[in-house]
């Protein structure tokens, strides 16, 4: 028996439509988002005061849902501040930076190292962390500066942030909009994020020593350089026997938590409660022994610049995600059980409706899923429009009758692929500042091995959907 669709169904639709459309222009979405969460309030609960406190009462919802990952990055973030000043990053990272004796060592060292610290850390304090004591090395044997920016970005805002199997923050995000586990999604994405990295990062490499080699490379190089040369200011010495000892304890603790998590079969909020506990035990800890009689003072200071981040980088997500969280179990709890008997929520009525009436294939869904995510990222932020992804993966799966969590992933590995620091220039910013070079010339060297890339995981995921 074919479910009816109701008004509420078309005008959900319509808004995802019109999302996308406001994407495409690379404007903000939030007042969209505002309007169509009071339109569907509007409807249905025929009040305007329903519809209006509807609005509220779904942003509460969504922050109810996203505090855990805003909270993980804070900390983190505020962590890394501490490290940063007390110098402890450069020297949990000095004894890699002996291996790197060539350009091609280099490139692929600093990766790799900004792909583990990135898991851990995010890309963004990730970049910090490592890119002032990494990058003058990587210049002195030979990589351009624009090359370690690519580096740490493909492999930070990339390959770590896509998959983000440590903090969970954007596989959170995508599962709650698909109505699917984290671990499911997170277990799809795996050989999408590898096909994704493995072919984006070798095709950069091989153009970057290409040109180079043809005398066609620009460095894009802007006034004022990198600012690793000004690392060393506002340094907090401490003893070099607490700086060694603290730069072994903090991987090794984060170590710990990773095979804790494999022995207590943690997932989910539970493995981001262990990585989130133990970054504030290391910031407590190396900010007492940094700051002394000021250091109860200084933990507040630290936090309240993790919290700033944290909300700043958040603050554009909440309006999205509380709209598309309407998608699923969400709409009965903010407005009542008005939709008809049977439905299964808003998206999954309309992929169950789709099934009857648009001819459906893996290859159609894949491909809708990429440039979906792709589309969503063009606002730079690569999460405020992974819920967008989730949902309608989770749509078009219900069409296909499978393929929910590799939908689900390859939208997401589309959208922070594009969005989340590779495409957009004004999200390069942190690896194009770090390393002194132009955000845009940076946009430009990525674009062919991302589009390469994506096309390959688009592939990859027609066969595994």
């Amino acid at each position: 028996m074919e479910l009816h669709l109701v008004p509420l169904h078309w005008v959900y639709l319509a808004f995802i439509v019109l999302i996308l459309g406001v994407l495409i222009k690379r404007r903000d979405t939030t007042l969209v988002c505002v309007v169509g969460i009071f339109a569907l309030g509007l409807i249905a609960t025929d009040s305007l005061s329903g519809s209006v406190s509807g609005i509220f009462n779904s942003f509460i919802y969504a922050t109810t849902q996203l505090i855990g990952t805003i909270f993980i990055i804070s900390v983190i973030v505020a962590m890394s501040r501490v490290l940063i000043r007390t110098g402890i990053n450069e020297m949990m990272v000095e004894p890699l930076t002996r291996f790197m004796r060539t350009p091609a060592l280099a490139f692929w060292g600093i990766g790799l190292i900004m792909m583990v610290t990135s898991w851990f850390f995010w890309p963004s304090p990730g970049v910090a962390l490592i890119g002032a004591v990494l990058l003058p090395v990587a210049v002195r044997v030979g990589l351009p500066a624009l090359g370690a920016a690519m580096a740490m970005n493909l492999f930070g805002h990339g390959i770590a942030l896509s998959g983000d199997y440590i903090i969970q923050g954007a596989p959170k995000l995508t599962a709650d909009a698909a109505g699917l586990p984290v671990a499911s999604v997170m277990e799809a994405s795996i050989p999408l994020v590898v096909v994704m990295g493995v072919v984006t990062t070798v095709a950069a490499f091989w153009m970057m020593r290409r040109d180079i080699a043809n005398g066609k490379w620009r460095d894009g190089l802007v006034a004022g350089g990198s600012p690793a040369a000004s690392a060393g200011e506002d340094r907090i010495v401490l003893p070099k026997r607490w700086m060694r000892a603290l730069a072994v304890l903090i991987p090794l603790l984060f170590v710990l938590d990773v095979a804790g998590m494999f022995a207590l079969n943690l997932q989910g909020g539970d493995a981001t409660a262990l990585v989130g506990g133990t970054a504030i035990f290391i910031l407590l800890l190396v900010t007492m022994l940094a700051h002394r009689n000021k250091g109860l003072e200084q933990t507040t200071e630290y936090l309240i610049e993790g919290f700033q981040f944290g909300f700043k980088v958040f603050g554009p997500v909440i309006p999205i995600a509380a709209f598309f969280y309407l998608g699923d179990s969400a709409f009965a709890t903010l407005f009542g059980d008005v939709l008809p008997a049977g439905s299964q929520g808003i998206v999954n009525d309309l992929g169950v409706a789709l099934a009857h009436h648009v001819p459906l294939n893996q290859a159609v869904a894949s491909v809708t899923l990429t440039v979906t995510g792709a589309i969503t990222g063009l606002d730079g932020s690569g999460f405020s429009g992974i819920s967008l992804a989730g949902s309608v993966a989770q749509l078009f799966a219900s069409a296909i009758g499978s393929g929910a969590a590799t939908l689900t992933a390859l939208g997401q590995v589309a959208a922070i692929w594009v969005g989340g620091g590779t495409l957009i220039p004004w999200a390069l910013i942190p690896a194009a500042a770090i390393c002194g070079v132009s955000p845009f010339e940076l946009a430009r060297r990525n674009l062919k091995p991302v589009l390469i890339g994506l096309a390959a995981t688009t592939i990859v995921a027609m066969f595994l959907v």
